[in-house]
Formats: structure tokens, sequence, C-alpha cells
């Protein structure tokens, strides 16, 4: 008798638990962390480029959902061998930033290992990267890596896909003054796939019953539609941009103007492709602002560098 008690009690526990997990709201489960974890440097795989050469393409862990820490270059954050600076980030924001950058490596890299080393809050992790068959990534992996396909599957409309392409308009190299505002125009050019949420529903109360179902996949899973995101990439301090931009990084939590996250919609695309942004920096010195236009299953970065003085 006593031997089933336990086990009716045991497993009465186990369906408490499980019914606790699911009316929990998602967000006290998901921020675990907000500040004091390190960062996870990513290899995500390579792609060849037209000239023989190679690009090793890396993103990251940053087990924070609110600390974004400044790493610069050198000895908390540098590549071996050869050169310390390959141009990756020194602003880290929250959690998995995947296909965050890449680095170029000469056509006879061979079976040699680049690595990433990362020291964030005191703990030193490593990303090691090679041109092993395994990690060699296409267009569909990285729709499938970043959440708009399920696992294992594809359709035409994201075989045929083709990454958006996005373009500063005038200098890439500006300068403002702490606290004054600059205004910058980008343009986005894209073929109109993945198709969109927006444009795939019928009508505002269709679209409002298909975000609010449960998550339907074992994946992460992402909105397919045309947005741009600007945020820092190099520089000592917070920027503030406007209008506020979508989140390039995987939150997962309701109402957090990110394409992974449940109840988000797309913004408005502009019938000239063209995206006009105000930056305000709250510290002197250089940044680099980061701009990535997405589609949903494809991307495409470009980079403005800032000078800002007192």
């Amino acid at each position: 008798m006593n031997i089933i008690a336990i086990n009716v009690s045991s497993r009465v526990s186990t369906l408490l638990f499980t019914a606790f997990l699911l009316v929990v709201p998602q967000f006290l489960l998901a921020d675990t962390y907000q500040t004091g974890e390190h960062v996870e440097p990513a290899y995500e795989g390579w792609r060849p480029n037209a000239d023989g050469t190679f690009s090793f393409m890396f993103g990251y862990m940053n087990e924070n959902w609110l600390e974004e820490p400044i790493v610069p270059v050198g000895e908390n954050n540098f590549f071996s061998p050869g050169d310390q600076d390959r141009g990756q980030p020194t602003n880290f924001l929250p959690r998995r930033n995947r296909f965050h950058f890449e680095v170029v490596v000469p056509s006879d890299w061979g079976d040699r290992e680049l690595v990433w080393t990362l020291n964030v809050n005191g703990v030193e992790r490593k990303a090691y990267a090679t041109l092993k068959a395994d990690y060699l990534v296409d267009n569909m992996v990285i729709a499938s890596e970043t959440g708009s396909l399920g696992a294992g599957t594809s359709s035409p409309e994201s075989r045929a896909n083709i990454a958006p392409v996005v373009t500063v308009q005038g200098d890439t190299i500006r300068s403002a003054r702490v606290g004054e505002s600059i205004s910058f125009v980008t343009h986005i050019a894209d073929d109109g796939l993945p198709v969109t949420r927006r444009e795939s529903t019928n009508s505002s109360a269709e679209l409002q019953r298909r975000m609010m179902r449960p998550p339907s996949r074992i994946t992460v899973g992402k909105t397919n539609a045309l947005f741009l995101s600007w945020n820092v990439y190099r520089g000592p301090g917070k920027v503030t941009f406007d209008p506020p931009m979508p989140k390039p990084w995987e939150d997962t939590r309701t109402s957090a103007n990110s394409p992974w996250g449940p109840l988000w919609l797309p913004p408005e695309v502009p019938e000239d492709g063209l995206h006009e942004v105000t930056a305000t920096f709250e510290k002197p010195g250089t940044y680099i602002l980061w701009g990535r236009a997405d589609d949903g299953g494809l991307y495409h970065d470009a980079y403005i560098t800032v000078n800002v003085s007192e």
C-alpha cells in the first residue's frame, strides 16, 4: 500500500508540475537570468564564395535577457590564429543571435581551425570553425535554423527566395554629437518571398485568429515578413533608434516586437523601399551601427560608422 501511495503521489506531482508549466506566463519562466551570465560564441557553418574563398559564419548565445555586454576586441574578445580582430561584434544583444557575422578565409585554408574566444562576466568560451562538410550552409539551412521553416521542411516558395538587399543612402561614415539625433535613410529591395502573413491573410480577424493559435512546431518559430532592424555592432554606449526597431534576436515572449514572438505584426513596408531612421548617442566615441534587412527566411546586412563627439 505504501508503494502504491508513493507512486500515486509522484504521478500527481508530475501532473501538477506539467500543469504549472502550461499556465504560468511564459515571461516568468524565460526571465531566469537578467544579468551576470556569460556569452557563448557559436560557429554556425561555412559557405563557399565565387572567388574561391570561404566564409565562416558566427553567432552567439547571450545567456542574459537584459544585459548587453560590451567587450572590446582584445584579451577577452579575439580570434586565433592570426589577427585578433576579424570584424566580430563588441556589443552583444540578448539571447540567441544566429548568423551574426562572417569571416572570410583564403581558398587554401584546408583543415585548419579558426577559433573565436569570448570572456564575459568571468566565463571564457570558444567557438571552433572548420571547413568540415557537415558544416556546409546554404539558404535552406539558414531559413530552417532561424525558424522560417519547420524542422526538415521546405517549399517551392522558400527554395525560390532571394535575400533582400539593404543599401545605405549617402555616406556610410557620419559625425554626431552626444544627445543630438542624426538621421539616415536605407533602401530595401526584396523579391516578396516568403509571402508575409499580412499579405496572405484575407482579413484582420483571420490574422488575429492565426496569431492566437498555440505553437505547432518543435523548433523555433519565426514570422515570415520583411523588416529592417538597426542596432549597435560596436561602440562604447547605448544608441536609441527612432522609430523603435523590431528585434533581430530570438525574443520569444509575447508582444516583444520580435518576429519570433507571438502577436508580432510586421511593419508596413514603404512603397519606395526607403526607411528613415534617427539615432541618438549617449556617449562619445566611434560607433559601428548594424542594419539588417530580413524577409523571414534570408537576410542582408549594412553598416554605418558614426564618430560621436561631446
